[in-house]
Formats: structure tokens, C-alpha cells, sequence
């Protein structure tokens, strides 16, 4: 018998390309929902290359074998297209090396949606980063179809959960003009900072550890959109501005050689 939660849960591939991990253990911190609810009523999770038990050519058997029905192909860590993407390989075949490259392209002519999941994949981020030995681009670079962006250094959890949901049940969000859900990227960190009041005032902060606004420290919130200061970090407990220290725009496009140095005075 099946469940009806189940019915509208659809398969899912996630591809780690050029990245650290990141992105991956910020999704298996989710709280709101939990991964068990996430993998049992929303996604089925077929194919990861960084989690899965599976090894060798039956676990690639499996993203093969998900290409065949209605997925989503999430992507995390940007492209590496040196030497045609040698750089990264993801699998090995019977015998031949799978490049990122080759299965993002692969899975992303038939996937129903694709996700870039965090900075690198969305935008290059710090794979990407200078003198780019990899010739790391973000996933929209090397695709021509639609891409739903969700940048941050990591992707917050709720912002690829939320995502998934709304896929699953009511099909692409409203998106802004880089491709990002409104309803995670559609204001500025700045527009809901929890110091904005002692900008509005004109007090400043000179050194850390100090009450003020810390844009005279370098504080990118002002650029930044996301929704970190309401939606906190680490089970809703906090977020860099709470603990201390400037945002240095994570989430944004040209991060990190665009928002260096992190730290002005």
C-alpha cells in the first residue's frame, strides 16, 4: 500500500562537483523539517556521490537508471571544465572516469528542474576563485536551460528544503532576475539586520565587540540579499552578525574575489 504522502514525491540527484562538502552537511543539519521527513515525504534521494553506500559501477547504475523518470538534479560545487573537467571525477564506469562535467550535462538535459546549491555552483564562489587552476565555472555557465539558484557559502538548509517543497507541490517559484526563490533571497540582509537600528542612528562600530553598525568594518549586509538575520544558522540559533562579526556577502555574485578583503577598517 502506499502512502499518500508519497505521491507527489519525486526522485532526486545530487551531484557534489567542485566543492568542499559544504553545502551537503548544512543539508543534513536540516531541522524544519528533518532529513528522515525530507527523504521519506518529499524527495527520494536515488543518487549522491559524496553520501551513498552504493560503490563502483552500482552506484552509478542508479543515477542511470534516474535519468529514465521525473527528477530533480541538484549541484553543488561549481564546474571545473579544464581538460575537459578532469579535474573532478565523480565516478568511475566500467572502467572509465565520470568527470562532474559529463554527468552534470548528462542529467541536467533530462531532469525535470535543476538547483545550483550554494555560492560555487551558482556562481563559481571560491572554487572559482583566482587564478582558477580548474576553470571552475558556476552550473548556468555551462548549461542553456533555467536554473534555480540558491548561492551561500553554505546554502542555508531551509533554503534547499523550501525549495524542494515547493517544486514538489506547486512547481519553480517566483524568481528573481538572477534566478533566486524571492521568498529566501528577496530582501537584503541590511533590510532586516538586527543592528539596523544603529545605522538608522548613526552609530558605528569601530572595532568588533563593539555595539554599532558594522558596515565601517566591511559589513556587506547592505549588497547581501538573503534572509540570514531572521532565519538564523545552526538550528536557529544564531548568525555572523550575532556572534560579532561582518557579513562578508557569502551569497553574492563575485564572492569571494569581489567582496575581498573581508574585513575594512
Amino acid at each position: 500500500m502506499i502512502d499518500d504522502k508519497s505521491k507527489n514525491k519525486m526522485n532526486a540527484i545530487w551531484l557534489e562537483a567542485t566543492g568542499c562538502s559544504g553545502n551537503m552537511i548544512s543539508f543534513l543539519n536540516s531541522e524544519n523539517p528533518g532529513l528522515y521527513q525530507i527523504l521519506t515525504n518529499i524527495i527520494n534521494l536515488t543518487y549522491n556521490n559524496t553520501l551513498m553506500g552504493a560503490e563502483g559501477d552500482y552506484a552509478f547504475e542508479k543515477f542511470l537508471e534516474t535519468l529514465e523518470t521525473e527528477f530533480i538534479l541538484l549541484v553543488d560545487g561549481a564546474i571545473s571544465v579544464k581538460d575537459n573537467g578532469q579535474y573532478t571525477i565523480v565516478a568511475n564506469y566500467k572502467g572509465k572516469k565520470i568527470t562532474a562535467l559529463e554527468a552534470v550535462k548528462m542529467a541536467a538535459e533530462k531532469a525535470k528542474y535543476v538547483i545550483a546549491v550554494g555560492t560555487c555552483a551558482s556562481y563559481g564562489g571560491i572554487s572559482a576563485a583566482r587564478p582558477n587552476p580548474s576553470e571552475s565555472k558556476s552550473l548556468q555557465d555551462i548549461l542553456t536551460r533555467l536554473v534555480i539558484r540558491l548561492p551561500g557559502c553554505p546554502c542555508h538548509p531551509d533554503w534547499v528544503v523550501g525549495t524542494l517543497a515547493h517544486l514538489v507541490g506547486y512547481g519553480v517559484p517566483e524568481l528573481d532576475e538572477e534566478g533566486r526563490p524571492l521568498i529566501f533571497y528577496g530582501v537584503t540582509i541590511h533590510d532586516n539586520c538586527t543592528r539596523r537600528g544603529f545605522f538608522e542612528r548613526g552609530i558605528f562600530a569601530s572595532k568588533f565587540g563593539e555595539e554599532g553598525c558594522m558596515i565601517r568594518l566591511g559589513c556587506r549586509g547592505p549588497i547581501t540579499q538573503t534572509d540570514c538575520p531572521r532565519r538564523k544558522w545552526n538550528g536557529y540559533v544564531n548568525w555572523p552578525i550575532g556572534a560579532n562579526t561582518n557579513c562578508i556577502g557569502c551569497a553574492q555574485p563575485g564572492f569571494p574575489d569581489g567582496t575581498e578583503p573581508f574585513v575594512r577598517y
